[in-house]
């Protein structure tokens, strides 16, 4: 079944900004001169998925307003012929068919996915959070497809994550791997460095099935614990499912992070031919 659909979780209070993400939700931060969430949505586009669910909180106003039209905007833009300009805010609204749900309270990134459930139908999903940005030349959902396509299984992107830093992540427990492609036998949650099963870190890009979704519904949270997208596929495994994780092919930011944000930044500035040169050029200045 071809993956249409995908839910980007975006309820979250980014702390690991604050003060900004007091009133400007983290996702909305700019790499250059597009938010964070410009690029999974592109992402996610680019590799075929045509419909998008975005999950959001209070204070994530602005994430609608983006995606929507701006009939003030667009008319200054005419009347003064910034033509370029237009065309790019224009095309903004039309990059995906984009519904959004509100998840009321903060409970965790599985209940953030099983408030959008109810759109998603019996079929597979993408699921990508806002926190990592992968640089490819092919989109990393899309090599995640690939792996769908030839297991039939849910996919968990994975990365080589340093020992240092291994217990910051999800971490797979492999069985078999083949070139870059792992079936997992069991998920680890923030080891402790000698602990970890592995050192191949969760990066927060997954493709979910319908059996994945009925394991999170069926997981009873206590009052004041949260609803984790990884119990849910700890219980699918339980039941003899099979799950993959993916090492992609690219190289990935965790824009969640201030260090990681700022080499996003830095990085893709580099790479563009208006703004490359120039910072080139000052950065040999401060040296």
């Amino acid at each position: 079944m071809k993956i249409i659909k995908a839910i980007l979780p975006v309820a979250g209070l980014g702390t690991r900004f604050l003060p900004i993400t007091k009133a400007q939700p983290k996702e909305m931060l700019p790499i250059v001169d597009k938010p964070i969430l410009h690029y999974l949505v592109e992402e996610a586009v680019n590799s075929g998925i045509e419909e998008i669910i975005i999950v959001t909180g209070r204070g994530k106003r602005s994430i609608e307003d983006y995606f929507d039209y701006s009939i003030e905007l667009e008319s200054n833009l005419v009347e003064k012929g910034k033509e370029g300009l237009l065309a790019e805010v224009r095309a903004i609204p039309n990059l995906a068919k984009i519904a959004y749900v509100r998840q009321p309270m903060p409970l965790g990134d599985g209940h953030a996915i099983l408030c959008a459930a109810h759109l998603v139908g019996d079929e597979p999903i993408a699921v990508l959070f806002g926190d990592d940005i992968i640089d490819s030349e092919k989109p990393a959902l899309a090599q995640m497809m690939k792996v769908f396509e030839k297991t039939r299984s849910p996919v968990i992107c994975v990365e080589e994550v340093p020992a240092e830093n291994i217990s910051s992540y999800g971490v797979i427990d492999p069985e078999s791997s083949d070139g870059n492609i792992y079936k997992i036998k069991g998920l680890v949650e923030k080891p402790k460095q000698g602990d970890a099963p592995s050192n191949l870190g969760i990066v927060g890009k997954y493709i979910v099935t319908p059996e994945v979704l009925e394991c999170l519904k069926e997981i009873e949270k206590k009052e004041g614990e949260e609803i984790r997208l990884i119990d849910g596929f700890r219980r699918y495994i339980e039941k003899g499912g099979s799950i993959y994780g993916y090492k992609f092919e690219g190289k990935r930011y965790d824009t969640g992070d201030k260090w990681g944000w700022i080499k996003a930044t830095i990085d893709y500035t580099l790479k563009r031919e208006d703004l490359g040169k120039k910072l080139k050029d000052y950065l040999k200045e401060i040296k």
